[in-house]
Order: C-alpha cells, then structure tokens, then sequence
C-alpha cells in the first residue's frame, strides 16, 4: 500500500494567510495560457496551481529540488483550500462534462479536500502504523544528500518541525475540546513510535542519517559547516519531538476514547459513510453491504482453504492447522538478512514473469529495503515507497523484519506480488510515466483501484505459478482472507459498534495470520475509518471487468493487452 497517511499531510499549505489568487497559476504568462485554454483545461491548470502552492513535495518536485518544508495544517489554511475546492466543483459543473474521466477523477479530489474540512480530519493526525510524527523519520531513511544545495534544504526541513508538530499538537487539543479523539490502541502505538525517536545525542537519531551520506569530495569546511548545522537542527527537532511525547502523555492519553468504532464521535458515522465512499471510488456500497459481502467472501476463502489443507494431508482439525502454521520453525527466517535475501529472490522471480502478463513495462527499477527500525515494531509487515523517474530515485518495496516470529515465509511470495510486482510498484511506476496525462492524473491514487489492484496481483501471482508449495498458496488464501475480514471487522467496529475482540475473531477463526500482524493491523483499521474496504471492492471490480472482457472477446482476449488498457490511464 502506499506510505502516505493520506492526502491530508501532502496537500496543505506554507502559509496560514491567502486567498484563492494563491491558488491560481502565479505568473501573468500562466494565467493568460489557462484562461486561453479550454475550461477543463482551465480548471486544471488552476487546481494543479494549487497543489504546487500548498504542498512542500509537490512544489519542490516541479521545481526539480528538495522540499524545505513540512505542510501547514492549520485549521485556518486547511478552510481556505476546501473553499477554493468547491468554487473549482462548482466551475467543473457548469462545464456539463460529467463523462469525462479528467472531470471524474478532479472532482474526487475536491471532494477529498472538502471532506477534511467538513469533519475536520486534522484532529487525529495519525492512523497507528503512520502520521504526522513518523513522516520526517521516514524521509530521512532514504535521503541522500548529493549537493550542498540537498544538505541546506534537509537543515531548513529540520529547522521547520517544530513549526510543523506544534501545528499538529494544537489540531489534537481542538481534537479534545470538540471531543475527535483517537482511540487508546492507535495512540498507544504512536506513543511508542515518539518514545523511540528521542535521543540524548543528535547522531543517534534517524534525523541525521542522512548527513552521513554528504559526498566524499566535499570542502572538508564546508562538510564540517553542514554538520555543525545539522546538529543544531536535529537537536531542536528531537527537542520538539519531546514536547510532543510530553503533550501525549500528559494532555492526550487521558482523553482517549475507548471505543474503537469512530461512530461512537461526534458526527462519526457521518463521517464513515463518507470515508467509505472516497476509498472505495464512490462504488456505491453502504455500510451494511460491505459487511455482507464480506460475509460471503470469508465463507468462499475459507472452503478453498480446506482443500488445501487436504492437499497436504494434515490429520488435524482447520484451528489445529493455524496453530501449525503459525508456529512451526520451518515457516519462518532466521535473521532479517534472511528474511531480506528471500524477499529479494521472489521479487526477481515475479520480475521474470512480467513479459508474459504486460506489454508494456515501467522504465523505474526498486528496491528491497526493511521497514526503519525506528517505526517498525507498531509497522505493518510490508508496503510500497514510491520513487521519483525524474530524480532518479528508485521504488522500495520495504519489508518489516521487526519480530520475525510473526513474520511467516509461506505469506512472502504474495506480499511482494502486491507491494512490488505486478502490484504497487508496476502500477504507480506506470502511472507516473505517463507523459500525456496532466500531472495530477499521474499522482492519483484511488485507493480501490490502487489497493485492488495489489491485491488483483496476489491473484496473477498464483496464475503465474509463483506459488510453489501448498503453504505458500495457503498463504495466498490467507492474505485474500485477510483483505475479506477488513470488510467484517471495518463495518463492524466503526458502523456495528463491536469490540477490539470482536473485530480480531475474523482474522484469528479464519486466516494464518500471525497474532502480531492482526493486532497491528486492527489498530490501523481502528485509526484509519473506511480504508480497509478498499481492497476488496477493488479486486472483485478488476475481476468482474476481466470476466466482461472475456466473454465479450472470446479467443481474441488478450491478457497483456487488457492490462495494459487497465493500467494505462492511471488510478481510476
């Protein structure tokens, strides 16, 4: 899945004062071109105009150098873009386009803006495995500073965190004014994550890695000046990052709610409707529908597993059967190297089978990396860092060696089917070449197209007999069950109201899942209302428009070419 919490944390803005003429191409010359386009394009121009202007990453991408900022998330700035949004919802209507795919696909994105003002989304910044506190320590993982110009960038980025976590600490405490508070577990998480990233000496902290990679042929003074300067910045940053654990622990915690379901809030199952809607693409599911189908699909999974479990003969009962795989040596690796080597070796193996499947292929490469030490204990087990074509920097299929008990080998070949290949990186490495597209079409990602995808992949995986033992393709099944109890245990908390309990018995009755992956992952549900839903909505969508397209071709189905027509427009 993608590493972003949402577009939440990279879409806000640099300042907290403006208008909409912020939010408009900045020079004459641009203006003059879009007024002179046509409408769409018009309208294009103008929201694309606004994402650069409010977003550090975005702005800095365009420009072809490193961000020196982290967002604004002030309550102030995240109003004036949700207005803005909709004077560019209204425009787009008044077009009378609604068929057009560009129109579609903008007016979600508006949606999305106006909904985090709408319910003010800000005041629980983090989901559990993910947030506002983990996101620089994520980007100093894999920064490497090439230029004096990328070091300066990365001290000013240091030197705005403060700005940007007392920003994040006053959205929480309008959080328990308005009573929009997280959950204990999702919190409980992010406690640790914060605990773990305080340091007594600036070289222990992720933050300076990356100083570690200035060039070797730099000025030795200059070399030593960024240094000097990176210390006071990490040292303020770490300093922040204590206000923030003393914040938590002394304000916060106290003020958890214990519910788990976001419908126990105010507005909370308003909110969830809404949530639904956006991450499963507006498929027009309702709460109640979503926990049937989920229903459904955990009795189909559950009877292929059976035959599997024949196929290798256990004399056992299916519950003593998830004992054994959950906690016979022979499933797990010894060492993170291990772990890493033949997370590796199966991404090279999915490699080779891509000629057969695609016609065309991404130019980006990735990468095999673990999750960072920092983050990983509460991190999920696997997920897709995006790269950068322009910059040259490679995707990252990261993997979490954190407690490799519950780390199982026969789940590995079909977690990197859908983080790697032919899941996320082929999908988004696609995505970001198309040069024909507007530029926020490459960066879309609807999360039931883009998870779908990834786990229509896990699927293609199996077809294409990367599957080699009965335990690895019960380990595909078990995944495929995984993503069909996030539908039962999603509803069932934010929209049922159930238990943490009540939620984890899908998982624990039904999956291979190691305890540990299902109390993450619980959590993350808990922290991340309606995400969950995607998955499988997705997949059943890319399913059913590959039965479509068969029956209707017959001999002249092409597998290759109906995935390059999928892929080859981008998220959807």
């Amino acid at each position: 899945m993608k590493p972003v919490i949402s577009a939440l944390l990279g879409i806000f803005a640099l300042t907290s004062a403006a208008s909409a003429q912020d939010f408009r191409p900045s020079s004459a010359g641009e203006q003059a071109n879009a007024e002179e386009a046509a409408p769409l394009a018009s309208i294009i121009a103008e929201y694309e105009a606004m994402v650069s202007a409010v977003s550090p990453g975005e702005r800095a991408e365009m420009e072809d150098r490193a961000p020196r900022r982290w967002p604004d998330v002030s309550r102030t700035r995240v109003a004036q873009l949700a207005n803005h949004a909709r004077l560019l919802k209204g425009r787009l209507a008044a077009l009378g386009q609604p068929d057009s795919i560009d129109t579609k696909i903008l007016d979600a994105l508006l949606d999305e803006l106006i909904m985090q003002d709408t319910f003010d989304t800000a005041r629980i910044p983090f989901t559990g495995d993910w947030g506002f506190h983990a996101e620089p320590f994520f980007a100093a993982s894999s920064l490497r500073l090439n230029t004096v110009e990328d070091a300066e960038a990365w001290i000013a980025r240091l030197n705005d965190l403060p700005r940007y976590f007392d920003q994040n600490i006053h959205n929480m405490r309008r959080g328990l004014r308005t009573g929009w508070v997280s959950h204990t577990d999702p919190l409980e998480t992010v406690m640790e994550q914060v605990a773990a990233q305080i340091v007594d000496h600036p070289e222990d902290s992720g933050l300076w890695a990356p100083f570690e990679t200035l060039p070797p042929g730099l000025d030795g003074s200059t070399k030593e000046g960024l240094r000097a300067a990176g210390r006071k910045a990490v040292t303020r940053a770490v300093e922040a990052t204590r206000r923030l654990q003393r914040f938590l622990e002394d304000e916060y915690a106290g003020q958890a709610r214990p519910e788990p379901g976001i419908g126990s809030l105010p507005d909370g199952k308003a909110y969830y409707v809404a949530a639904i809607a956006h991450h499963t693409a507006g498929a027009g599911y309702t709460p109640e529908a979503i926990h049937a189908l989920g229903e459904a699909e955990v009795a189909r999974i559950r009877a292929e597993m059976h035959d599997v479990m024949e196929a290798v003969n256990y004399p056992g009962t299916f519950e003593e059967f998830l004992v054994f795989l959950r906690s016979d040596p022979q499933f797990y690796a010894k060492s993170p190297e291990d772990l890493l080597e033949k997370a590796a070796l199966i991404a090279k193996r999915l490699d080779a089978i891509l000629p057969a499947y695609f016609g065309k292929l991404p130019r980006l490469t990735y990468g095999v990396e673990p999750v960072p030490a920092s983050i990983a204990p509460g991190y999920t087990t696997g997920r897709y860092s995006g790269g950068d074509p322009a910059r040259g920097i490679p995707g990252t299929y990261l993997v979490n060696t954190y407690a490799l008990d519950q780390r199982p080998l026969y789940e590995l070949p079909a977690l990197s089917a859908h983080e790697a290949v032919p899941g996320h990186h082929l999908q988004i490495a696609l995505a970001q070449e198309m040069e024909d597209m507007p530029r926020f079409r490459r960066s879309y990602y609807a999360t039931a197209f883009g998870e779908g995808w990834g786990l229509y992949a896990e699927t293609l995986a199996g077809e294409a007999g990367i599957y080699r033992t009965p335990y690895e393709k019960f380990g595909a099944l078990s995944y495929e069950m995984w993503r069909a109890c996030r539908l039962v245990a999603d509803t069932g908390m934010h929209w049922y109201g159930w238990s943490r309990e009540e939620a984890e018995a899908c998982f624990k009755e039904n999956s291979a899942l190691a305890p540990l992956n299902i109390q993450t992952e619980v959590t993350r549900y808990i922290g991340w209302p309606g995400q969950a839903t995607a998955y499988k909505v997705g997949e059943l969508k890319i399913l059913e428009l590959r039965a479509r397209a068969k029956d209707a071709l017959g001999e002249d189905f092409d597998i290759r070419a109906f995935h390059d027509v999928l892929l080859g427009a981008g998220s959807m």
